[in-house]
């Protein structure tokens, strides 16, 4: 019995080690990965952040197997998808929490109407092509001023500070001196915006076309390896591989970051998951623990461009 006891407490120890350190590993991705501070939502938010994952790998996984829809009708939802996505799990400011405060629902709400917009209106804004009316001027600016905070919650102001100068020299270019390259004929203001969210030439362009058909695909790919455990598996192979040879820490550091690059996007957990076994071990053989450290974050800010998620 006792023998018993003490088998249970060593199991019950060693889940609470691994929480502890899941959650140590979590605090860590959200203080240093942006793209990891989202909330960790409870309740009605959690079930329809669940929902419209469903419903847009559903919709993705149709159209691979049986084809795209044309042109818009594949993109802009897909994009408007992603921006009710950000808006439900990123804060605009300050910690992320666990709730969704009411204004980020109509945002969310507002992005899934910019994504409507061209399902609703597909043939009428193709019959007008160039002619645009005021409700698509306003639908336009919507999704710009959308997007651009969307890009702010996730990625930070220098994403927004790009787009926001190519829109101002779209916009005003033309009153920059003839005699200088970068002076363009007058384009009107509803021109601009919506050429940049009813057409294919501005935002729905080749980028999210390819997002829209291919890499989404390779992301769902990537995330159930992940789900799968691949990941600690990749990290057991290279330290069998490489473990044992001289160097053989820092060599299996490299590799594995590398492996885990194909199924995980991010530097930081890349470098949060191999880097809890590979640094420890690296400093054992002698390593300077920054030394240690530095090979780790390096190969996995290098594993970011390995495919299929690149």
């Amino acid at each position: 019995m006792t023998a018993e006891n003490t088998e249970t407490k060593d199991i019950l120890q060693q889940a609470g080690e691994q929480a502890l350190a899941a959650e140590a590993a979590d605090a860590i991705m959200q203080k240093y990965d942006k793209e990891s501070a989202f909330r960790r939502l409870e309740g009605f938010g959690q079930k329809l952040v669940f929902i419209i994952c469903i419903a847009w790998s559903c919709f993705q996984l149709y159209t691979g197997f049986f084809g795209t829809f044309p042109s818009t009708l594949q993109r802009a939802p897909h994009l408007a998808a992603g921006m009710c996505l950000v808006y439900l799990l990123y804060p605009a400011f300050g910690k992320p929490g666990k709730t969704i405060p009411f204004y980020d629902y109509i945002l969310a709400l507002a992005c899934v109407c910019c994504g409507a917009y061209h399902i609703v209106n597909y043939k009428a804004l193709l019959n007008r092509a160039g002619s645009f009316t005021r409700m698509d001027i306003i639908v336009s600016v919507a999704a710009i001023l959308l997007l651009l905070e969307a890009a702010r919650r996730v990625a930070g102001m220098v994403v927004v500070g790009i787009g926001s100068v190519f829109l101002l020299y779209a916009l005003f270019g033309h009153l920059i001196p003839r005699d200088l390259f970068l002076f363009h004929a007058k384009f009107t203001f509803k021109r601009v915006v919506c050429t940049e969210w009813l057409g294919t030439e501005g935002i729905l362009g080749s980028p999210i076309y390819v997002s829209s058909t291919f890499i989404f695909l390779f992301l769902v790919f990537a995330t159930f390896l992940k789900a799968s455990g691949v990941g600690d598996w990749m990290t057991g192979l290279a330290m069998g591989a490489f473990g044992g040879q001289t160097g053989g820490p820092a060599k299996a550091a490299v590799i594995a970051s590398a492996l885990q690059g194909t199924v995980s996007g991010s530097s930081v957990a890349n470098t949060v998951s191999t880097g809890s076994i590979t640094i420890p071990l690296m400093k054992k053989t002698g390593y300077r623990p920054e030394f240690a450290g530095a090979v780790e974050a390096a190969a996995s800010t290098g594993g970011q461009i390995m495919p299929p998620i690149m």
